[in-house]
């Protein structure tokens, strides 16, 4: 059966107000992150699929570039979805999907465990590699920070890079974190090492920000395990 558009926009009401989240949008000067459709979904896995560094480099601790592209590409939906079905206000992680133009270039994540308590997120990333070198990657942690911050009365964000990946290193160096400890971990066998960062909210305040916009936010509040008046405390 062929939908028309007033049915699709009626069902889409209707998902959102069963899942608020999907309403969500963040954007910055040249990009928008929010929850994609199934097709969006399987783009950006084609995304991934086409590639996320170059072969010699191995960025994350869980090895799920080393999958041959299909199964990288499966990984990412089912990710996904995952993450969406184990979500509880004490546990959740947020997969907010990067668009460009229109278009799915990466995944710039974050995730808390009672964050109503503890106000603390910490964040991961990945964008396809055609379209790394034009500061997206920092793009998208500065949106991701002011929903946190601004929106969500975050007090502290917290990231991790392998100490020889220099440019997710700089990103967090230039954006305000502060080296934050050494993690130990196995890697193919392995000892290899991370270096965590931490931002504190003062410090958030402290650096010139390109302008973010947040929308949809009302009706997520407790799905983050905020009550409303929660909802940016952070705020400049």
């Amino acid at each position: 059966m062929v939908r028309s558009g007033h049915d699709l926009c009626r069902l889409a009401r209707v998902l959102i107000d069963h899942w608020p989240l999907k309403g969500l949008r963040v954007r910055s000067p040249r990009l928008e992150l929010r929850l994609p459709s199934e097709d969006e979904l399987a783009e950006l896995a084609d995304v991934a699929a086409r590639g996320v560094h170059e072969p010699n480099a191995r960025p994350f601790l869980t090895p799920w570039t080393d999958l041959p592209p299909a199964e990288r590409a499966r990984h990412v939906m089912q990710l996904h979805w995952s993450r969406l079905g184990r979500w509880t206000p004490q546990n959740w992680a947020l997969e907010l999907v990067a668009f460009f133009e229109g278009r799915p270039v990466g995944v710039q994540d974050m995730r808390a465990v009672d964050f109503g308590i503890r106000q603390e997120i910490v964040s991961g990333s990945w964008i396809g590699l055609n379209h790394q070198g034009r500061g997206l990657g920092t793009e998208m942690r500065v949106a991701m920070l002011h929903l946190a911050f601004a929106e969500l009365g975050a007090v502290s964000a917290t990231s991790m890079s392998f100490t020889d990946n220099l440019s997710s290193v700089s990103v967090s160096l230039k954006l305000g974190y502060r080296p934050d400890g050494i993690t130990r971990d196995v890697l193919h066998g392995e000892v290899i090492e991370s270096q965590r960062f931490r931002l504190s909210r003062a410090d958030w305040h402290l650096r010139e920000r390109p302008p973010v916009t947040v929308s949809g936010l009302t009706g997520c509040e407790e799905l983050f395990g905020i009550v409303g008046e929660g909802a940016g405390t952070g705020a400049a």
